[in-house]
């Protein structure tokens, strides 16, 4: 089931030469629907100087269209804080370039409705309310100074300062809610207690909003006079749930051999069978090759498994770029069965490499790491961790180009992960917080990247080897130059940063550990050594203390027997 919901929307002008509010309503069709919601807004341009209808229809367009260009994998928040503040920066732009337009500036108030859930977001006198159960509540605070004789002027508003704080909340939606967002032409003129009457008197939303805008207006407003108003029918299921609820219901495909036929593709080889899911190559009617995932098929009863493969595959369908392999669109009716397809390439993960006897250089490796940071980098900015770097799962292709694979773990904020994921990787890829059970973030990445570089360099871990179900004891990594002397020191110094014990200590971001790596020589960076006193354990020291002060005594007892 999907969300719906009807909306009204009316601005008036009033008694002002001119209208500068600008209300917005974008209704998507179902798939963006499911995905990034509906959309609307009101925006109230500041009159106090010049560009305020400017600033309001501007703000208003921009962030109601670069809203549904964001990623995908980015969460509701995330994304409206991103293009309200791109908004805001081309008011205080726009306004410096122009003379005349100085001064321009716009509430804002915005309502994203998705699946069972509301997020708003806030900046201005503008309001949110919400009639529940025939109670009327205000959800937004108005950025105004709390003196009698100020409380016209704003505190903040798009184009008013380059830092911008924006209010945002969130919270579930039930069936019989009305939304309404109001300038203050309308709630200043009225009152909570005339939009109350209002909301109850009329059945649907646009005969609401055209009624809270003609009614201001007879009342005497001096503004302009905007509102739109959204009632709810019927809540949605939660995000993912209702767009892959099809899917669910598909069925494990028997274990194939080569030669076997499904739905129009034929294996032609067995890349990798695990435990819990398959790898086959395939080829399509026109000989195309591609690898099909699906999971073991007694896993067909493991909701959770089922599940993860199809967030895996919703997931890998949003990165679009060369340093992943690519999913082939299928729609429900093209497959029988549960799995996915993705592209081709030819070519050895770096494991299979090294477990060829694969020699590789300095130069080798750091080219290996600029690309894997470019990849991590890329999968960073749409908000993904992987989880999961380590040789194994990086593809060297016979075009020479480097990918990441298996985003079968990745964590992002969009997904929900079963409970037994929480940290899923391979633990001598893995960093030591996550032993004390913090949940992965880019800085595992990072330093999982650390560790790759290393373990192709000396095919050694720099802390050990530790197996699954232990407990490692993170002291001092052992340098890589002592496996392999010619490791220069700057490419040692890059590794040792990534693959720092305390998090502060590593590279903050993808894009500061690709710097280092493309600077090289260059630029090299400094790793201190921890003295002698900080890498010995305390109670060496204390043993060593305990010693010395016997010898002290003994030699004071010989020193007066003598």
């Amino acid at each position: 089931m999907s969300l719906i919901y009807s909306v009204g929307e009316s601005s008036l002008t009033g008694p002002r030469p001119r209208n500068e509010d600008y209300v917005t309503a974008v209704t998507p069709a179902a798939p963006q629907l499911a995905i990034k919601g509906a959309l609307m807004l009101v925006a109230d341009g500041v009159s106090g100087g010049a560009g305020g209808a400017e600033a309001a229809e501007m703000t208003a367009r921009t962030v109601s269209a670069d809203y549904y260009a964001t990623p995908d994998t980015w969460t509701i928040q995330h994304a409206l804080d991103k293009v309200v503040q791109a908004a805001n920066q081309w008011v205080l732009s726009h306004a410096r370039k122009h003379s005349q337009m100085a001064g321009m500036a716009t509430t804002l108030s915005m309502l994203v409705l998705r699946g069972q859930r509301y997020v708003l977001a806030h900046v201005g006198d503008t309001r949110i309310y919400r009639l529940r159960e025939q109670c009327l509540e205000q959800l937004t605070t108005d950025h105004v100074w709390d003196r009698p004789d100020m409380r016209h002027v704003l505190k903040r508003a798009i184009g008013l300062d380059d830092q911008l704080t924006v209010d945002y909340a969130e919270g579930l939606l039930q069936p019989g809610d009305v939304y309404v967002i109001v300038s203050d032409g309308v709630w200043s003129a009225l009152g909570n207690a005339e939009i109350h009457k209002a909301l109850m008197l009329y059945r649907t939303p646009q005969m609401v909003a055209e009624h809270l805008t003609q009614l201001a207006i007879d009342k005497g407003s001096p503004d302009n006079a905007s509102a739109v108003v959204v009632s709810i029918e019927s809540i949605g299921q939660d995000h993912l749930t209702d767009m892959l609820a099809d899917a669910h219901h598909l069925p494990l495909p028997a274990k194939l051999t080569v030669g076997s036929q499904i739905d129009g593709f034929t294996v032609t080889k067995i890349i990798h069978d695990s435990r819990v899911s398959i790898l086959y190559q395939v080829k399509n009617t026109a000989g195309q090759l591609f690898v099909l995932k699906t999971l073991q098929p007694a896993r067909a009863d493991d909701t959770e498994s089922c599940e993860a493969l199809l967030n895996e595959e919703w997931l890998a369908k949003r990165v679009v770029s060369q340093c992943v392999p690519q999913i082939l669109p299928l729609t429900r009716e093209q497959r029988t069965y549960l799995y996915y397809v993705m592209t081709w390439h030819e070519g050895a993960t770096l494991q299979q490499r090294l477990d060829a006897g694969h020699h590789f250089t300095m130069n080798g490796v750091a080219n290996i790491g600029q690309d894997l940071l470019r990849g991590l980098s890329m999968l960073h900015r749409l908000n993904i961790v992987h989880r999961d770097i380590k040789p194994a799962n990086i593809h060297l292709g016979s075009d020479n180009r480097l990918r990441i694979l298996d985003l079968g773990v990745a964590l992002n904020p969009t997904l929900p992960m079963p409970e037994q994921m929480e940290n899923p990787g391979t633990p001598s890829f893995m960093s030591p917080e996550l032993f004390d059970g913090k949940v992965a973030d880019r800085q595992a990445d990072i330093y999982a990247a650390g560790v790759t570089m290393y373990h192709l360099l000396t095919r050694k871990y720099p802390y050990g080897e530790v197996e699954p179900f232990q407990s490692p004891r993170f002291g001092e990594p052992i340098r890589p130059s002592r496996y392999r002397p010619e490791i220069p020191a700057w490419l040692e110094n890059i590794i040792l940063k990534a693959i720092a014990k305390k998090t502060a200590d590593r590279f903050e971001t993808a894009e500061e550990m690709l710097l280092a790596l493309e600077h090289g020589e260059l630029k090299s960076i400094a790793i201190p050594r921890t003295p002698l006193i900080a890498r010995a354990r305390l109670v060496k020291w204390q043993w060593l203390a305990v010693c010395s002060l016997l010898i002290n005594l003994l030699l004071v007892y010989l020193l007066f027997i003598s």
